[in-house]
């Protein structure tokens, strides 16, 4: 039952996101997930110990935080009885693991605001969805981020999700949120985190590789037949592993250039091009990112209503 548990919940998903009012008492999993992997990283991330010290602890905290996420979903679906109550409870639980609403809002905001020619408004809205510093961008580099970060976090933020929710149930699912969460805090290359987020990173980069493939299959064939071409050979100039398969799918699809040199703090990383011969990006073009996007997405939930359905019928 694990598809209609995670059919039922996108569409809770979708029609609701996670309300403002919800959010203001309870706060959201992820800031729970948050807090825990942030007085982890106070108490074991000391800079004096050796690095097979720090990676050792860094590796437990990755483990322990992904242990209580999965344990505490299983329990609490555990107190329920067998019916559809807890279909309906359990679908709940992963809506709020799910972020296809607040992306697509995300993103349409940067569109409204480059519309209106505010690149001020424009870099603020994007600076929500980006890890890069907003305040250097133009026009074309905030369309470029923007569509950027569609592409990946339509991976990274639902198709992933999904499919682990499919595959391991909805404790997966929150195990896979974990490993995200976890990725996004401690996965980086720098002095604090080489060490301590190494096992993070690289298994984060694991969970999404299947998950990353197939959200470039998704644009691709919610696109043009250039998609596909593109996809297969700039996917593995990306720096990351998978975020390369849907942005270069993405940039095909759309006859678009992404990625390049971009900004993070005073550190330039010069990045190839994905589509390199194609334009620049403007708001119609994260407009028509945006359209693909939901036409990607009710592909994928038409698949998944399939797979329920077959399910059910067992």
């Amino acid at each position: 039952m694990s598809a209609l548990t995670i059919l039922i919940a996108w569409m809770i998903e979708v029609a609701m996101g996670w309300p403002d009012t919800v959010y203001r008492r309870i706060r959201h999993p992820v800031v729970w997930m948050g807090a825990l992997i942030s007085w982890l990283d106070t108490r074991l991330n000391d800079d004096s110990r050796a690095n097979w010290l720090r990676a050792l602890t860094g590796a437990f905290t990755t483990l322990l935080v992904i242990s209580v996420s999965w344990m505490l979903v299983a329990f609490l679906l555990g107190l329920l009885p067998a019916g559809p109550a807890r279909v309906i409870i359990a679908a709940v639980i992963a809506a709020s693991l799910l972020a296809s609403r607040s992306l697509y809002q995300h993103v349409v905001a940067v569109a409204q605001a480059l519309s209106t020619l505010s690149l001020s408004d424009a870099r603020e809205a994007v600076a929500h969805i980006v890890g890069r510093d907003p305040s250097q961008l133009d026009d074309a580099g905030v369309a470029r981020a923007a569509i950027e970060s569609l592409a990946e976090n339509t991976s990274d933020g639902v198709i992933a999700p999904v499919f682990w929710g499919v595959v391991l149930g909805v404790p997966g699912l929150a195990a896979y949120k974990a490993i995200n969460t976890l990725d996004s805090m401690i996965g980086h290359r720098n002095a604090r985190y080489e060490y301590f987020g190494k096992f993070a990173a690289r298994l984060d980069d694991a969970a999404n590789w299947i998950p990353a493939r197939l959200t470039g299959a998704l644009f691709a064939l919610a696109g043009r037949a250039r998609a596909w071409s593109t996809m297969w050979r700039d996917a593995g100039q990306h720096r990351s592993p998978n975020a390369g398969w849907p942005e270069a799918a993405m940039a095909g699809a759309l006859g678009v250039r992404l990625s390049g040199p971009r900004h993070y703090g005073a550190h330039v990383n010069d990045e190839p091009w994905l589509n390199a011969d194609a334009e620049d990006p403007d708001a119609q073009g994260i407009d028509r990112a945006l359209m693909l996007y939901v036409r990607a997405m009710l592909i994928a939930a038409a698949v998944l209503a399939v797979i329920a359905a077959l399910s059910v019928a067992r």
